[in-house]
C-alpha cells in the first residue's frame, strides 16, 4: 500500500536522490520520468495523485526494489492504457523470473515465454509461448491423433460406407461438417487476437472490450467441445 502522506519521490527513494537498479544507479527524477511523472509531480503527496498515477507509482516502486523473482496476480486489473503499456515494457526488460496469473490474453502474449495450464483432473501442462501459442499447440495435440487415425483408415482401403456403419446418418453429416466449423472458429479467433494486439485497442469503450473477452472465451469453449466431439465420432467410426 502507498502512504498518502509521503511524496512521490520519497515513495521511490526515501531520503535519497538515487535509485539502485539492476542496470545501475539512476536519479530518482529520471526514474520517475520513465513512469510518466514530470519533475513537478515528484514532490506531490500521494494523496493528491489520480488513480492512474497511483497505479504507475506502484509499478515504479515495484521495479525499484531489488528482486530476481516477481509474482503478480492479475496485474492488469484497473490499469489505464498508459499504465498497461508501462507494465508490459518493464516486464519485457525484467531479467529475473516472472510468475503471473492473468485473464488478459493479449498481455500474456506480449510478456510471457511459457504458459502453465490446468488441463483438468489435477493435471497441469506447460506450453511454450503465450496464450495464443497455447491455443495453437492444444489444438494441434488434439488434432494430430485424429489425422493419424484418418490416414490409417485410408491406408487400409476401407470404403466410406464401411467406415460409417457405426454412425447414424445425422452423425456422419456432423462429422463431415466439424472440420469446417473448427476452421471458421479458428479464423475468427485469429482475427480477434489480431485486433486485440492493435496499439489503440484498449482505448475502446469498456463494453466493447468486455464483449471481445467474452467472445474469445466462448470461441475457446466451442473449439474444445467440437474437437472433443470430432474425436469421439472418429473413435466410433473406426
Amino acid at each position: 500500500m502507498l502512504d498518502p502522506e509521503k511524496t512521490v519521490a520519497d515513495t521511490i527513494a526515501p531520503g535519497a536522490d538515487w535509485v539502485d537498479l539492476p542496470g545501475g544507479r539512476k536519479h530518482v527524477m529520471s526514474y520517475l520520468s520513465d513512469f510518466l511523472f514530470p519533475p513537478r509531480r515528484a514532490n506531490a503527496k500521494v494523496a493528491m495523485l489520480s488513480g492512474g498515477e497511483r497505479n504507475r507509482l506502484l509499478l515504479a516502486r515495484l521495479f525499484a526494489r531489488p528482486a530476481n523473482v516477481l509474482v503478480l496476480d492479475e496485474p492488469t486489473n484497473d490499469l489505464d492504457i498508459e499504465s498497461l503499456e508501462l507494465l508490459e515494457a518493464a516486464l519485457q526488460d525484467y531479467t529475473g523470473t516472472l510468475l503471473l496469473v492473468s485473464h488478459d490474453r493479449a498481455f500474456l502474449d506480449n510478456v510471457v515465454t511459457q504458459t502453465l495450464v490446468a488441463e483438468g483432473n489435477g493435471l497441469w501442462k506447460e506450453y511454450a509461448g503465450g496464450y495464443t501459442d497455447y491455443v495453437a499447440q492444444r489444438a494441434s495435440s488434439v488434432l494430430a491423433p485424429l489425422t493419424r487415425g484418418v490416414a490409417r483408415e485410408a491406408g487400409r482401403g476401407v470404403s466410406s460406407r464401411e467406415k460409417s456403419t457405426k454412425l447414424t446418418y445425422k452423425e456422419t453429416r456432423e462429422l463431415e461438417s466439424l472440420p469446417r466449423e473448427i476452421e471458421t472458429l479458428e479464423a475468427e479467433q485469429r482475427a480477434l487476437y489480431a485486433r486485440m494486439h492493435e496499439p489503440d485497442y484498449y482505448r475502446q469503450p469498456p463494453d466493447v472490450l468486455r464483449a471481445d473477452r467474452e467472445r474469445t472465451d466462448e470461441i475457446e469453449r466451442l473449439l474444445m467441445e467440437k474437437l472433443e466431439r470430432w474425436e469421439a465420432l472418429e473413435a466410433r467410426r473406426s
